[in-house]
């Protein structure tokens, strides 16, 4: 292992964007653990201590472990990365039913500069709205269900604006350290930074776990997280692969094309987004019932709410989850693999799939093809994470399921593949330079 981390410090370039990548990774924790102003410490980690044993830790688990931990205890990082991330994807939709975004996004280079524009203005905009309902749920209470103390020091709305303006500041400046790590570093800033929130809680659920339960239930939990990760492993890597031939032709005096390549078609095309999706939009009702309640009155359908959709080991909640995951994996993917235009592109330089005829024929093929393959990865991601809804869940509450579970494993498999990989593609690149030199 410790051989293979050696060609990557001996290349000088290749380093420097590694040490890059840890420095910014360092600085997003310690904003992660600083406090904002006005935020009473102590009382804020003895309330986390006290609702991580209860029945509410369900409730919090997902928009928590995105944070590394940041969200609950109101640091200057507690929005993190999730503006920017629900504001990509919205750009990304909007592309489908905004001719001006379709226009941009085949543009180019400039048409992505504007569209990355529109995409920080977004993010701002939700970074204010999100903040504001973190700090208005804290205000009354409600953000530490089943705490008495207060964890604000002042309820002032001078106070309280301070706290939504620092905590605002903090997501736009993670939204720059993760585009400074895509941009001169190795591997997606965002992923990686979420990346680095979920690992962080690993060792602080590990001891949790230790401490309330024993070192036999530690054991089967990471032989459970073992399996995940294998059975991800094996499923991320699988794709169909359908071979395209390219006709000869000429061009001038020389001959061009004959070769023979294919075309991958992951079995999980759309990543961990539907996941990301689905918990985000499966959270709305319950942070709807904390804004509308009245102090101790719930009403009916409030309580419905808070027992089914609110508790991640309720089988409605896991059925919910389970029918939005897989809804939309095929949404995801209907909107960022277009057949029409892959088969235009290879008609266009004269590909072909063997025994299918270029144009309409082709496109109906890989419409066909992507469709079946998108049942199984949609499967496939809906039993990863509502398993352990189903088992860790009753270990020690919806923490360990989460950090422990299957959308935590996604992500930080994918973005590990995909970070090796591109470690490994620079590593190539030098090595071939190096040799034909």
């Amino acid at each position: 292992m410790l051989s293979a981390l050696v060609p990557i410090f001996r290349t000088p370039d290749l380093r420097r964007k590694i040490l890059i990548v840890v420095g910014l990774l360092v600085l997003y924790r310690l904003g992660a653990t600083l406090p904002a102003p006005g935020v009473n410490y102590k009382n804020v980690s003895a309330c986390i201590d006290q609702i991580s044993k209860g029945a509410n830790a369900d409730i919090y688990s997902l928009i928590n472990m995105f944070s590394g931990g940041a969200l609950l205890q109101l640091s200057v990082f507690a929005i993190g990365i999730m503006p920017y991330i629900t504001a990509s994807i919205i750009i990304q939709l909007l592309g489908v039913v905004i001719p001006r975004f379709e226009t941009l996004r085949t543009e180019g280079q400039a048409g992505q500069a504007k569209l990355t524009q529109y995409t920080r203005y977004l993010t701002v905009a939700l970074a204010v709205l999100q903040s504001t309902a973190i700090v208005a749920l804290a205000s009354r209470g409600q953000l530490l269900q089943g705490c008495q103390q207060e964890i604000l020091v002042s309820k002032s709305i001078f106070q309280l604006s301070v706290i939504v303006l620092v905590m605002t500041a903090g997501a736009c400046v993670v939204m720059w350290m993760g585009e400074l790590i895509t941009e001169r570093g190795v591997g997606n800033g965002m992923s990686l930074l979420i990346f680095a929130g979920i690992a962080s809680r690993l060792p602080a659920e590990g001891k949790q776990i230790l401490d309330g339960r024993g070192g036999l239930v530690l054991g089967l939990v990471l032989v459970a997280a073992l399996i995940i990760i294998v059975a991800v492993v094996f499923i991320e890597q699988g794709q169909r692969r359908i071979p395209v031939q390219y006709a000869k032709r000429m061009v001038g005096r020389r001959m061009y094309g004959g070769s023979s390549t294919y075309l991958p078609l992951k079995v999980n095309t759309a990543g961990v987004i539907p996941v990301i999706f689905a918990s985000s939009l499966l959270y709305l009702p319950t942070l709807l019932v904390q804004l509308l309640s009245n102090g101790n009155q719930v009403s009916g359908w409030q309580q419905w709410i808070q027992t089914y959709l609110g508790n991640a080991g309720n089988w409605v909640h896991v059925l919910v989850y389970f029918l939005l995951i897989v809804f939309f994996t095929y949404f995801y993917v209907a909107i960022t693999f277009d057949p029409e235009e892959r088969a235009d592109e290879m008609k266009k330089f004269g590909g072909f799939i063997p025994g299918i005829r270029p144009g309409k024929p082709t496109a109906d093929y890989l419409s066909y093809v992507l469709q079946r393959i998108t049942l199984p990865g949609s499967l496939y991601l809906g039993i990863i994470a509502i398993l352990p809804n189903l088992f860790l869940s009753g270990v020690n509450g919806g923490g360990i399921a989460a950090t422990f579970g299957g959308t935590s494993v996604l992500i930080m498999v994918g973005v590990g593949l995909d970070t090796v990989k591109q470690v490994e593609s620079q590593l190539m690149q030098r090595n071939y330079e190096g040799f034909l030199k």
